[in-house]
């Protein structure tokens, strides 16, 4: 197939090589910057930078970009799009987007599936890609009414990409789920380390420190707008955050030994029964 890799970012970058590593197909790039470009065409991790007459004649189109950016490629060069041409995104929301994709219905020819590989770093950019991040993960298929065989091709490139499960979903249920799994721990780590504590931690700060503030070093315009995306399912998932907190804090406050030791066994069971 001929692909082409919009947005040579880090999972762009990583998607570009994984597939130039482990599969035959043809792989382009498109990126707004210049030098990701000139570095992925270098290192191999694509044969060439893509044009408008490469869009005509692609198979399949990652949108490795932002939301905003990938409804704005769908409205700009969805027309461009072959019948059947297969195209998909990694964005960390699905609804609005999948709703973006759906009021362009039938200004191009292309089908749409939802995509979200479950893998990252806290670098951004094509220096920091590197397709040993999708070994053994997930790759979230948000199934949305499109084809099966589309979808199912974007399953076999997910796979040999080195993915190890295949998860569909729909794109509320995506959603739902990545507020808690994802947005809700990068909400957290950015509260923990505002604290004025943070300032004087090192020294007295081990494995608890590091695990709990490790994504606190964000991306900051990129989780903006994903927390605004999924404002409703986030809030709702804070709310069930504070409520909790709240419970520890008065429990603590209240030298209430027997409650305090149970809501901790209740957690540290709930843990251990779901990983």
């Amino acid at each position: 197939m001929k692909i082409v890799i919009v947005g040579l970012g880090l999972i762009g970058g990583s998607i570009a090589k994984a597939l130039r590593q482990n599969t035959s197909h043809q792989v382009l790039g498109m990126d707004q910057n210049q030098d990701s470009l000139l570095d992925a065409c270098s290192c191999g991790a694509i044969h060439g930078k893509a044009g408008s007459e490469d869009l005509k004649s692609a198979d399949l189109v990652y949108l490795c970009v932002y939301p905003e950016a990938a409804l704005e490629f769908a409205a700009n060069f969805g027309p461009l799009l072959k019948e059947n041409c297969i195209l998909t995104d990694t964005c960390g929301i699905k609804s609005a987007l999948c709703a973006g994709i759906e009021a362009l219905r039938g200004t191009g020819k292309y089908v749409f599936v939802p995509g979200h590989p479950m893998a990252g770093k806290e670098r951004s950019g094509f220096s920091a890609s590197d397709p040993s991040i999708f070994v053994g993960a997930s790759y979230i298929i948000a199934e949305s009414g499109g084809p099966a065989w589309a979808a199912e091709q974007v399953e076999t490139l997910a796979l040999a990409m080195g993915f190890g499960k295949i998860v569909r979903t729909t794109p509320q249920r995506h959603d739902q789920m990545i507020a808690f799994t994802s947005q809700v721990p990068h909400v957290l780590a950015c509260a923990y380390v505002l604290s004025p504590q943070c300032q004087a931690h090192q020294g007295f700060s081990a494995g608890s420190y590091r695990d709990v503030s490790r994504v606190a070093d964000i991306n900051d315009a990129l989780w903006t707008r994903l927390f605004l995306d999924n404002q409703e399912a986030l809030v709702k998932e804070l709310d069930e955050l504070v409520g909790n907190l709240s419970h520890f804090r008065n429990l603590i406050s209240a030298g209430k030994t027997a409650e305090l030791q149970s809501l901790l066994h209740q957690a540290g069971e709930s843990k251990r029964r779901n990983g």
